[in-house]
Parts: C-alpha cells; sequence; structure tokens
C-alpha cells in the first residue's frame, strides 16, 4: 500500500468516526465533553502531552470541528476501499485480513450507548491466546472522540497503546488539579512523573497494557459463561436506560473476577512494585458505578493498604466469580421473560445485590 493509497483509506476511516461523533457528541456532559476535545485536539495536532494548548488555536479547531459535524449528521457510512475492493466499515474481520500484508490493524464496533467506534492504526503485535486473537495497536491514523484503549469483537481482542497512554495521561491531568491522597494518586506515585513525564507515562501504559489485555480476556470468558448472544440481545434493550450502565457494570466485574484480580494477585507475587501499581490503579479507575455495586472492593483496598495481605484478593475474586455469575443469568432470564420491559426489573436486580 502506497501512500496515497493510505491516506485514502485513513480519510475513509476517519470520516465514519466523525459521523460517528456528530451523532454522540452530546452524550457527555459539558465538562468532559471539552476535555476530551482538548486532548482529541493534542492528539490530532501531534503535541506532546507537556505542551501548553493556545487557547486561541483550541476554540478555533472546536467551532470548525462542531460545523464539521453539524454537517455530517446525517451522512452515510464510506465503505472502505483496500487494494480496489470495498468492505462495509463494520467487516473488521475481512478488513484486517486485507490489511495484515500492510501492517495495520482496524477495529469497529458499539460502545456504551450504542456509540460506533472505529479506529485505524499501525500493527505492533498479533498474537493467538487460547481461542481468540489479540492485535495490539501503537500509532493511531484514525479515531473518534471516545477512542476506548481495549475492546472485544467475539474471538478478537485489540489494544490501543496510544489511546491508553493518552487515557493515563487525561486521569494524570484530573489527578492533578487537587492531588487528593486517594488510589489514583498512589498509582502515580509508583512512577516519577515531576521529573519524567514520557517515561513514566512509557512505564505506566506498559503495566496498564497488561491489565488491560486481562479484563479482555475475562470478557471473553464472561461471554461464553453468560451467553454472548442473549446478553447483547439483553443489553441493546437496555440501552439509554439506568440500567444499561448497571448492567455493563456487572459483566466487567465478572470478567475481572475471573481474570484482572488474579492476575493481579500474580503480579504481586512475583513483582510487589508493579503489583502495587496495578492494583491502586485497578481501584482508582473504578466507575462510580462499579464502585457502588461492589464495596467490599473498597473494602479489601483499605486493608490491604495496611497489611499487604494479598490472600485476600483471591478468596475475594473467587466470591466475586460466583456472584457476578448468578447476577448476570438472573439479568438474561429477566430480560427472555419480559423483553425491553425487563430494564426496571434489572436495575432493581442490581440494586438489590451488591457484594
Amino acid at each position: 500500500m502506497n501512500q496515497q493509497q493510505l491516506n485514502i483509506l485513513v480519510n475513509a476511516v476517519q470520516h465514519n468516526c466523525d459521523i460517528s461523533d456528530a451523532r454522540h457528541g452530546a452524550d457527555y456532559s459539558l465538562c468532559v465533553y471539552l476535555m476530551k476535545m482538548r486532548e482529541y485536539y493534542r492528539w490530532e495536532q501531534r503535541l506532546p502531552y507537556g505542551a501548553a494548548l493556545e487557547k486561541d488555536a483550541v476554540g478555533n479547531w472546536l467551532q470548525a470541528r462542531e460545523q464539521l459535524w453539524e454537517a455530517l449528521e446525517d451522512a452515510d457510512w464510506q465503505s472502505l476501499c483496500i487494494a480496489e475492493q470495498e468492505y462495509d466499515p463494520y467487516d473488521a474481520n475481512a478488513i484486517n485480513q486485507a490489511l495484515a500484508p500492510h501492517g495495520l490493524v482496524y477495529s469497529s464496533g458499539l460502545g456504551q450507548r450504542a456509540k460506533p467506534h472505529f479506529f485505524l492504526g499501525r500493527l505492533e503485535r498479533r498474537t493467538r491466546i487460547g481461542g481468540y486473537s489479540v492485535y495490539v495497536a501503537a500509532a493511531e491514523y484514525a479515531r473518534d472522540l471516545t477512542a476506548p484503549p481495549a475492546m472485544s469483537l467475539g474471538d478478537q481482542i485489540f489494544l490501543r497503546r496510544e489511546s491508553l497512554r493518552r487515557v493515563l495521561w487525561e486521569k494524570l491531568e484530573s489527578w492533578r488539579w487537587n492531588r487528593p491522597d486517594n488510589a489514583l494518586g498512589q498509582a502515580f506515585a509508583c512512577y516519577d512523573f515531576d521529573a519524567d513525564l514520557e517515561g513514566s507515562l512509557t512505564a505506566m501504559t506498559d503495566c496498564e497494557i497488561d491489565n488491560t489485555l486481562l479484563h479482555e480476556q475475562g470478557e471473553y470468558l464472561a461471554g461464553n459463561i453468560l451467553d454472548n448472544a442473549a446478553w447483547n440481545a439483553m443489553l441493546l434493550d437496555l440501552i439509554q436506560t439506568p440500567a444499561e450502565l448497571m448492567a455493563r457494570a456487572v459483566r466487567d466485574h465478572l470478567a475481572d473476577c475471573l481474570v484482572t484480580l488474579p492476575g493481579i494477585g500474580d503480579r504481586l507475587a512475583a513483582d510487589m512494585a508493579t503489583g502495587c501499581a496495578a492494583l491502586h490503579f485497578y481501584i482508582g479507575n473504578l466507575s462510580p458505578m462499579r464502585a457502588k455495586i461492589f464495596p467490599k472492593l473498597e473494602s479489601f483496598y483499605q486493608t490491604w493498604r495496611q497489611h499487604h495481605d494479598n490472600t485476600a484478593l483471591r478468596d475475594l475474586a473467587k466470591l466475586g466469580r460466583a456472584h457476578w455469575q448468578r447476577l448476570g443469568r438472573q439479568m438474561i432470564g429477566l430480560h427472555r421473560t419480559h423483553g425491553s420491559g425487563a430494564a426496571p426489573m434489572i436495575r432493581d436486580l442490581i440494586e438489590q445485590n451488591p457484594l
């Protein structure tokens, strides 16, 4: 693939990313939206993380981007042309087969609130683990506003190093406003961000990409346990209800109790320094919903900070596996019986069964 062909492909993927953002940019609160747009500008302009951003330049770019989105809101998805063959933008399997000889990787899928996500990047490596393939992307050539660091699609896992690095930077920036003594602060204290920002971001990204893979491995196993087809049908009926975020939190906890927490336990046993950094970040990165329905995690963490009893983590993971598996299956059962009307019942079920 020559540079001109690559540019055409990048533009097509970015066009679809822009359509997705045009339709879902309003999904965020104003504060979150402005922060994401600020970092989106930094990514597009290829500016270093520590570089100061010019207010007027960001403002002009923001205005132009919103005008572009307004024009694209009703546009159709653009097919992707590779070696003179057209591909549907959601046919990621076929697209990746075509891109493999060129050292590129592509992903497409639906995230929270059914927002479409697309990205195109340089393939760092592809490995096979068990029954699934793992694609690790390095530099990204096209992306949308949200840019999730990881996504599972069937038997494929996509990890995005650049997006993960950017997420870590955004969390560091947010934490630095008040520097609270919390789990995130403990995680950042494991690195020397004040003296070596880029080196620390690299080291933290290396650590957290391994933990992100653990979560996605857990997602794969959770899908087998809960019946992916039934789960996805339920999730589609829960979109834009309070039960959607709660259901995603339940599955995330199941995935982590299956793989992530035992994996962090292994890391603590093998290398206390990186294990501590991973555990601090894991707790600090929990969404409010995930923390709310799994209060035993916070209780464990506070006790662990005092005594560093790593065996308790495995006990908690074992307890969580049984709890979240049972709850997930009950949710699917409610959906099978009540269809889209199950949303309030699923919400009540989760609220009444925290761990």
